[in-house]
């Protein structure tokens, strides 16, 4: 079984950064894609981005050019650098995870954005 665990939300001002890291633990064999969705209160979860083991990395559109998503596999960790938030970032920042064929998922961390 495996663990996920996010760390690094808060609150921020608009055009503010932060950096949420999700460190995975427990049986671990090989990870394979990590990623961050989230969920914004009375919407469904999106993506925001995710990164595949080898690097490759993808974005929504909502964030290109302001988050950034990276990881060290050394570490089974990956982070999300947010710039230039703004009050429609404002959500729960959930990890994913993949193992093979299972997903795992962190509990989530709140990163609210003021205006």
């Amino acid at each position: 079984q495996v663990q996920l665990v996010e760390s690094g939300g808060g609150l921020v001002q608009a055009g503010g950064s932060l950096r949420v890291s999700c460190a995975a633990s427990g049986r671990i064999f090989s990870i394979g894609a990590m990623g961050w969705y989230r969920q914004a209160p009375g919407k469904q979860r999106e993506l925001v981005a995710t990164i595949t083991r080898g690097g490759v990395t993808n974005y929504s559109d909502s964030v290109k050019g302001r988050f950034t998503i990276s990881r060290d596999n050394a570490k089974n960790t990956a982070y999300l650098q947010m710039n230039s938030l703004k009050p429609e970032d404002t959500a729960v920042y959930y990890c994913h995870a993949t193992e093979g064929i299972v997903t795992y998922w962190g509990q989530g961390t709140q990163v609210t954005v003021s205006s």
